[in-house]
């Protein structure tokens, strides 16, 4: 799992490809390159706070291995602790922000309004889109005739670890949560006797035991505070209990038996949610710190700290909302700002992972490095690799959406696939509700 924190970046983000991959013969495929050496761009992100860069010098050394020419605007790097130099030292060439747009792959990390624009017809593109969120930034690359592929939709499996861009950038937002509180709260976090008496630790309440979540608990446990944390999952209880965290158990019937942290859970019905706030109002009032971490890729996040249990804090408690993006888990939040409500601080943080850009580049690059190795062989690209990561990310390709999640979204009908190709039907076990990210 990408949660534990006290692992050397370098070995987490250590290059991986799966065990039993094969390739494609080259320009196999109607997408594949020219005889021409491929080019990767990467370009500066133009998006106000937005200071990662979706390629490192770090990460290059695989993506030049497979025969690429990388080529880096000039200043992509410079925001989060990456100069021209070390990239030009790694062998990128250091561009235009023009040549670098020109490039047959281009790597952001916003792919918004700005990227239409800046696509020609036959580009692939890849970064994060929020495709299940309906953005019509989606559709008009799609009319644009690019190639998408949309970082979040990396597949929640072992294999595609590697590539999960959702858990590496969520184990910085749940460490950079824990610091926000701190540094809102008036008490200190830890347990301290002193001359002048005890301080007893500041207690945190962790809401969701998911990569943000476990990560929340391990900061503040470093920091020595008292640590509870709720999960809709009771199969996450022991990895809670790990990090020395307290697993607050409520007597609440959600059919979510299987799954740890890295699995999805599933979203309640408004009668559970109704039932979860109501057995999770004392913890919550009793609590200086509530940190809440779940959400839903292209819905609203479920409300679960209402109005009156804040008001049932104590003054200069904090709740910092990380689905504050997503309309938030506490029904007080404002994404990106702080509501004060008798005292208690509500803050509602947007794109936490930018806000440490260097960590948060390493991981996000070394993501998508792995990813465009899937595609990269001898110099050329080949979007129609028989490969289920590589499949299950593409959204966009020749003039139209093309992933049926996406599809569905966006009210456009499913996709024909020839009787031949077409896969038998799955078992009515195989289905199942929404996922929420917890």
């Amino acid at each position: 799992m990408l949660h534990h924190e006290d692992t050397d970046a370098a070995e987490v983000l250590s290059p991986a490809r799966p065990a039993g991959h094969t390739n494609p013969t080259p320009g196999s495929g109607p997408m594949s390159t020219d005889t021409h050496s491929l080019t990767i761009g990467v370009v500066r992100e133009k998006r106000a706070g937005e200071d990662r860069v979706a390629m490192t010098p770090a990460g290059l050394a695989s993506l030049l291995k497979a025969g690429a020419k990388v080529l880096i605007e000039r200043g992509a790097g410079h925001a989060a602790g990456f100069s021209d130099e070390a990239y030009a030292d790694k062998g990128a060439e250091i561009v235009s922000r023009e040549q670098a747009l020109a490039a047959r792959v281009l790597l952001r990390v916003q792919v918004d309004e700005d990227a239409v624009a800046d696509t020609h017809p036959g580009q692939i593109v890849i970064g994060l889109a929020a495709p299940l969120a309906g953005t019509p930034t989606v559709s008009a690359l799609a009319e644009r005739g690019a190639t998408l592929f949309a970082m979040e939709l990396v597949p929640r499996t072992t294999r595609a670890q590697a590539m999960d861009v959702l858990s590496s950038q969520a184990n910085i937002a749940g460490y950079k949560a824990v610091l926000l509180a701190a540094g809102a709260l008036p008490k200190m976090y830890p347990l301290l006797t002193t001359a002048a008496g005890t301080i007893a630790p500041a207690k945190v309440l962790i809401v969701g035991a998911g990569v943000a979540g476990l990560s929340a608990i391990a900061t503040a446990r470093r920091l020595g505070a008292l640590v509870e944390a709720y999960d809709v999952r009771p199969a996450v209880k022991e990895e809670v209990e790990s990090l020395g965290a307290r697993f607050v158990e409520l007597p609440l019937e959600t059919d979510q038996e299987g799954g740890g942290s890295g699995a999805y859970a599933q979203q309640l019905s408004d009668e559970q949610l109704q039932k979860q706030r109501e057995l999770l109002a004392k913890t919550v009032a009793n609590s200086d710190v509530v940190i809440t971490t779940a959400q839903v890729q292209g819905a609203k996040a479920p409300v679960i700290v209402t109005t009156d249990m804040v008001s049932m804090m104590s003054p200069g408690s904090v709740i910092v909302d990380l689905a504050a993006e997503q309309g938030g888990n506490c029904e007080l939040t404002v994404a990106g700002e702080t509501v004060d409500h008798g005292g208690v601080k509500v803050i509602g943080p947007i794109n936490l992972p930018a806000t440490i850009p260097t960590h948060a580049s390493l991981m996000y690059a070394k993501n998508v490095a792995n990813l465009v190795q899937l595609m990269l062989r001898e110099g050329s690209v080949d979007v129609d690799v028989d490969d289920d990561v590589v499949r299950d990310t593409l959204v966009t390709r020749e003039g139209e959406i093309v992933h049926p999640r996406v599809r569905e979204v966006f009210g456009l009908a499913p996709k024909a696939v020839p009787a031949a190709a077409a896969p038998p039907a799955p078992a009515a076990s195989e289905s199942g509700p929404e996922e929420v990210a917890s």
